[in-house]
């Protein structure tokens, strides 16, 4: 039987998360390659992402919010590609499937939103937090005929850039085959898992926080009716977030697909749900602690 989801463990910081060390593209670009994803995929979109990233695409600034920066973007694609190696081991595959590639170039782009153009020099890219992924949806539609994708793999990628909002549905979304929805249910995983379960989730939160401040600012949202207070505010609300909002959409909503980062179908141990949980457990106590 596959297990669900386990209880807290309330484990120190002594085991390592499976995202150590991911800080920029080059494990995503060669992870890709090793599990035989195509040249276009495994090179060009991860070679276009970091280009725009990096202020080097169209006329596109480098990045400027330091959250939701190119460590994000790495640690949520890499978790992504550890999905796909679980999925093609359990259907017994020896190649990537189209639409698994599609998840990665939507996971690529998934927060490409953040970007300003030249000469947008209000603020930072946080100040779009309440649309960026319309804006990373908008990017990726224009950028990704460069890289041969067809109309149809266009929708279906942008379809996922879609369910990584906060109500994101790919179990609500239409998609062009099971596999697309499928894989759009990866990239709304991955989305989640690849920050919540990075070494340094936590000590990032105060991060979080400036660009959500920022982005209500512009927004013109009154402090009454914003969701956190303070920094100290959005760590206290980590244990809930994931036991309330996160967990229960993992296995409905995303279809269980975080299932396929165990080691092998008989394991009950999830490297990545047990580094959320590690990082859970330190929020319980940093909050414990004032």
């Amino acid at each position: 039987m596959v297990q669900s989801l386990t209880p807290f463990r309330h484990a120190g910081r002594g085991e390592e998360s499976p995202l150590d060390g991911v800080k920029d593209l080059t494990p995503v670009r060669q992870e890709a390659e090793r599990l035989g994803f195509g040249a276009r995929f495994a090179h060009d979109a991860v070679d276009l992402v970091d280009r725009l990233f990096a202020g080097q695409i169209w006329n596109y600034q480098p990045i400027d919010v330091r959250y939701h920066d190119l460590a994000h973007t790495a640690q949520a694609s890499r978790c992504y590609l550890a999905h796909v190696e679980g999925y093609l081991r359990t259907a017994g595959l020896d190649t990537v499937p189209r639409e698994l590639e599609l998840g990665l170039t939507a996971i690529l782009f998934h927060d490409t939103g953040f970007l300003k153009a030249r000469g947008d020099d209000g603020g930072t890219g946080a100040k779009y937090t309440h649309s960026h992924v319309l804006r990373s949806s908008a990017l990726a539609a224009s950028l990704l005929p460069t890289l041969g994708l067809t109309r149809t793999e266009i929708d279906d990628t942008v379809g996922m850039i879609r369910c990584t909002g906060l109500g994101g549905r790919p179990d609500k979304s239409t998609f062009g085959s099971d596999l697309a929805r499928l894989a759009a249910g990866m990239v709304a995983t991955s989305d989640f898992l690849g920050q919540m379960a990075a070494p340094d989730y936590l000590e990032k939160l105060p991060l979080l926080f400036q660009e959500f401040e920022e982005a209500d600012d512009f927004s013109h949202v009154p402090k009454a009716k914003r969701m956190f207070a303070s920094a100290n505010a959005l760590v206290a609300g980590t244990p809930g977030f994931w036991q309330h909002f996160v967990r229960p959409r993992l296995e409905t909503e995303f279809f269980g697909v975080y299932r396929h980062l165990a080691p092998d179908a008989s394991s009950p141990r999830n490297p990545y749900v047990d580094a959320v949980e590690r990082n859970v457990a330190r929020a319980i106590a940093a909050a414990a602690r004032g």
